[in-house]
This record gives C-alpha cells, sequence and structure tokens, in this order.
C-alpha cells in the first residue's frame, strides 16, 4: 500500500510542477548558439546542454549575468538571455580569468578564448589535422585509428578490426 501511495504523490507532483512552469511566456525549447535547450531544466544545467560549456562555466555564467540560479531556463527573458550570450562569447570582458577557459594560448593566435558549439568541432578538427600534417606521434595514432593517449592496445580498443586469428 505504502508503494501505490508513493507513485500518486509522485503524479500530483509533477501536476503541480508543470502548473507552476506553465506560464504565459514559457519556452519548452529555447535556441541559443544554435543549440536547442530543454525549458524545463534549471538555468545553469540548461546552459550546459551547448557544447563547450560545462557545469562550472555554466555557473559563473549565471553569476555575472546576475541570473536567479532556482530558474528554470523556459522563464528567461530576452534581455537575460542576450546577458548569457554576450558573456559566453567574450568572458574575458566579463572579469572571467584566463585559466577558466577551455581554449588556452591557441597555437596558432595565442589567444585565450572560449570555444563552445560548432567552433568546438571545427578547432579540434583543425588540431588534429595539424598534428597529422607536421607527423607528431599524436597525429599519427589518430590517422592510424588507434588509441592516442597511452592506452593499452594489445587486447582493448578491436571494435571495428577483425578478432582472433585468422589463418
Amino acid at each position: 500500500s505504502s508503494s501505490s501511495s508513493k507513485s500518486s504523490s509522485k503524479s500530483s507532483g509533477r501536476g503541480t510542477m508543470s502548473a507552476l512552469i506553465a506560464g504565459s511566456d514559457f519556452q519548452h525549447i529555447l535556441r541559443i548558439l544554435n543549440t536547442n535547450i530543454d525549458g524545463r531544466v534549471k538555468v545553469m544545467y540548461a546552459i550546459t546542454s551547448i557544447k563547450g560549456i560545462g557545469r562550472r562555466f555554466a555557473n559563473i555564467i549565471c553569476k555575472k549575468a546576475e541570473i536567479d540560479m532556482n530558474k528554470r531556463a523556459g522563464e528567461l527573458k530576452p534581455d537575460e538571455i542576450e546577458r548569457l550570450v554576450a558573456i559566453i562569447q567574450n568572458p574575458l570582458n566579463f572579469r572571467i580569468p584566463l585559466w577558466f577557459l577551455n581554449r588556452q594560448k591557441d597555437v596558432v593566435t595565442g589567444k585565450y578564448t572560449q570555444i563552445f558549439a560548432n567552433g568546438l568541432e571545427q578547432k579540434l578538427r583543425e588540431d588534429i589535422e595539424r598534428l597529422k600534417k607536421m607527423r607528431a606521434h599524436r597525429g599519427l595514432r589518430h590517422y592510424w585509428g588507434i588509441k592516442v593517449r597511452g592506452q593499452h592496445t594489445k587486447t582493448t580498443g578491436r571494435r571495428g578490426r577483425t578478432v582472433g586469428i585468422r589463418k
């Protein structure tokens, strides 16, 4: 009988949650920096769905933008979203320290930046191509399609390859 009472309390809890959230200006899905963001999740965790933004960076962004951490992403007003985007795009202007950024002292430009969304995948591809072009050990291992970071390869990492002894 206790399990049935638990399930009924959960369902009623969900009903009130949706009632609290579903205001007239609530958005279930937001589009920020070419990424769809779930509006039902709290702001800090919602913006982590953008590639290149983790929980710690999301936390500092929300604090700098002075956004309530308990707010859901769908409740954000357009000006708050603009503030978030502005901070993500140039964090150094908002006094976020250099060591917090995910692209430190870029090999080509020497700049410190935060890379996110499509730019992250592009930079990763460029870096791997650069390593391949200069015939670095890491680049060659990427080219050969084997483990790059010093893992053992005798018995693991065989997906996509023939396994076993051929006669």
